[in-house]
């Protein structure tokens, strides 16, 4: 599988499938392999493609340490080494926020971003508060029950066995995505970028909660907005035949505004 070239660092992804295109980007813990089951449910009718950042994964991880605000440029690198012109990008957590500002970066090779679990880092005090809430009650349970139900855990101990060791083979780490957030857009600059925004969570995200997500949705004019019953913060993991049937259909149904002459 082929690396892109972003500013001289050596980013792995993979291309599966044909059709419109989704990109995915992964959060903290993940690489490309933690779409394993977005790949092979969704690469018969779309081109899926997936990225490790910087320190994740097969890509580069030699530097001495890592900047959040590089990840936006690697995804921007693989739509460059692909030539992709109208890709919806689909972040997870934290990698919702590299997703938006790659697709602010790049408007012309992206239609739309799908923000899961996420605010994307935008940029307005009333969201800020809000997700400073949320967090500050989800610091207060073990990290894997912020991304995974208790049922889920208990009824699947082979897979939530498998979802922690997927971030063994990291090198970057969530501190290394923190200042992502630094100087976010604002909901002005994303409307005037002509790129569609969805947000997609889940009922039971004990990270994020719904109100938060819901407000944002309201206060982003033509935004969508897509909440899975049922579903935790790793909803791709846990609930993959909800979240990949949303994703399908806003791969089908959002389209940028943009000028066609």
């Amino acid at each position: 599988m082929p690396f892109a070239d972003s500013d001289g660092t050596a980013i792995y992804y993979e291309r599966h499938g044909s059709g419109p295109a989704i990109l995915f980007v992964h959060g903290s813990g993940g690489h490309h392999a933690a779409w394993w089951q977005q790949v092979a449910a969704l690469c018969d009718d779309f081109t899926v493609l997936t990225v490790d950042l910087r320190g994740f994964g097969k890509s580069d991880s030699s530097m001495p340490e890592f900047d959040g605000q590089d990840f936006p440029g690697d995804v921007v690198a693989v739509l460059d080494a692909e030539d992709i012109t109208d890709a919806m990008l689909v972040g997870q957590s934290i990698g919702s926020v590299a997703a938006l500002r790659a697709g602010l970066l790049r408007p012309e090779r992206v239609s739309s971003v799908v923000l899961g679990h996420s605010l994307g880092g935008i940029s307005h005090p009333e969201l800020r508060e809000l997700a400073a809430a949320d967090r500050a009650e989800a610091v207060k349970l073990p990290v894997i029950d912020r991304l995974l139900t208790k049922a889920f855990q208990s009824e699947r101990a082979d897979l939530t066995f498998l979802f922690r060791q997927m971030g063994t083979f990291n090198v970057a780490t969530m501190q290394d995505l923190r200042n992502l957030d630094t100087d976010g857009p604002t909901l002005e600059e994303i409307q005037a970028s002509g790129v569609r925004v969805a947000f997609l969570a889940g009922e039971k995200d004990a990270v994020l909660g719904v109100k938060t997500v819901t407000r944002a949705h309201e206060l982003l004019p033509g935004s969508h907005l897509e909440i899975v019953e049922g579903a935790p913060h790793s909803m791709y993991w846990e609930t993959p035949g909800p979240y990949n049937a949303a994703i399908a259909r806003l791969r089908r149904t959002l389209t940028a505004p943009k000028d066609t002459a």
